[in-house]
């Protein structure tokens, strides 16, 4: 990989962090993966992102960038040759933006609410949800892709990874709640697509084993209960 001052603050579970890691990887830039504490948040985190305290940031030749989109974003700018990340077409580059937006903002935001729904009817009203929102998104494929293998056509782009670093998460779901959101059935498209999306080289040894999320999610539920308890 191409030398270069750039550190990613981040953690391994994040579907955010995993969106620069990937972008970076695609690019080939090397990079120094820093690892925040789960429950805490480091001094360089605080000092690098004031406005949100959140990661990912990543900081290159000592300039903190922060939000994962706005990273990915960058890293197709700073690295500009080669192929690009975002669609060259103005009007496939605002769809892939809209898209993604439509993750950060509705979809994601149900699919998180299933860990901490209360009411037993609710995880499977949310499940619901997000299942229409792959259907959706199955259609979107559909139209970016324009009968190739990604969102971004030939090669990985802007929404496959905005959306592929949700897969991890999207299969933690379906095992612990014993469903199936993207099937041969309903989103044949899709599927085929998230096989190859992960197995690429940018993404396979970033992406999350499945176990390991389906234990931390386990994780997080006790700590969640032990701190409503007291």
């Amino acid at each position: 990989m191409a030398k270069s001052d750039v550190k990613l603050i981040g953690a391994w579970a994040s579907p955010f962090v995993m969106r620069a890691r990937i972008a970076l990887n695609i690019k080939s830039v090397g990079y120094e993966f820093l690892e925040e504490t789960l429950g805490s948040k480091s001094q360089l985190l605080l000092e690098s992102n004031p406005v949100h305290k959140k990661i990912p940031v990543m900081i290159h030749d000592g300039k903190a960038i922060c939000e994962s989109l706005v990273i990915v974003e960058y890293i197709d700018e700073v690295w500009s040759s080669g192929r690009t990340i975002l669609p060259s077409d103005p009007y496939d580059r605002a769809l892939a933006r809209f898209w993604a937006a439509y993750l950060d903002e509705k979809w994601f935001p149900t699919m998180r609410s299933i860990a901490t729904a209360k009411e037993e009817e609710a995880p499977k009203a949310l499940i619901e949800q997000v299942g229409e929102g792959v259907m959706m998104l199955e259609d979107a494929f559909s139209r970016c892709s324009k009968g190739k293998g990604f969102f971004g056509g030939d090669q990985i782009g802007y929404l496959d990874i905005a959306f592929g670093s949700f897969l991890g998460r999207l299969r933690a779901i379906e095992k612990m709640n014993g469903v199936k959101l993207i099937d041969e059935t309903k989103t044949p498209s899709l599927l085929k697509w998230a096989t190859s999306f992960s197995s690429h080289p940018a993404v396979k040894d970033v992406l999350p084993e499945t176990q390991k999320l389906v234990e931390l999610a386990k994780v997080l539920a006790k700590f969640r209960a032990a701190s409503s308890n007291s």
